[in-house]
This record gives C-alpha cells, sequence and structure tokens, in this order.
C-alpha cells in the first residue's frame, strides 16, 4: 500500500488545527496513522503556524511517500520561512 503525506483535522467546530500525518492511502481522515510529523493552524495568531519536524519528514519523503497538494504547498511555505530566518 501506498503511503501518503496529508493533514488529521483536529480542534473545534469553526477553529480547525491540523495534524500532518504519514498515513496508508486507504485509511480515513482522521483515522489510523503511522506517524505524526508535524501541525499546522491555520487561523492562529498573529500569523498562520506551520511545524514540521525536518528529520521525519526527510524520512518519510525519502521513502516515497506522497504529500497531498495541500501538504506539498505547506513544505513550500515552510522552507521559505527557513530560509528567510537564516
Amino acid at each position: 500500500m501506498a503511503v501518503k503525506i496529508r493533514l488529521a483535522r483536529a480542534g473545534a467546530k469553526k477553529n480547525p488545527y491540523y495534524h500532518v500525518v504519514a498515513a496508508e492511502s486507504t485509511a480515513r481522515r482522521d483515522g489510523k496513522f503511522i506517524e505524526a510529523i508535524g501541525a499546522y493552524d491555520p487561523v492562529g495568531r498573529p500569523a498562520k503556524k506551520i511545524e514540521f519536524k525536518d528529520d521525519r519528514l526527510a524520512y518519510w519523503l525519502g521513502v516515497g511517500a506522497q504529500p497531498t497538494e495541500t501538504v506539498r504547498g505547506l513544505i513550500r511555505k515552510y522552507k521559505k520561512a527557513a530560509a528567510e530566518k537564516a
């Protein structure tokens, strides 16, 4: 089975919070996952908050896990922000 890197929703109604997880492609959105590798808070104050465990993200991408379109965009934003800080 293929492994996907995708978002799992958490948080309250109208106050979303997402965990970035590595999961089997057949697993439910909020169901069983292999490993949590990050978090995304789209309504965070003062700005949107994106966090990843860099080593685990690199591992899962290295073994062939496919990120969803949304997660791919989050990875790009995260790397761009990290480059600007450095």
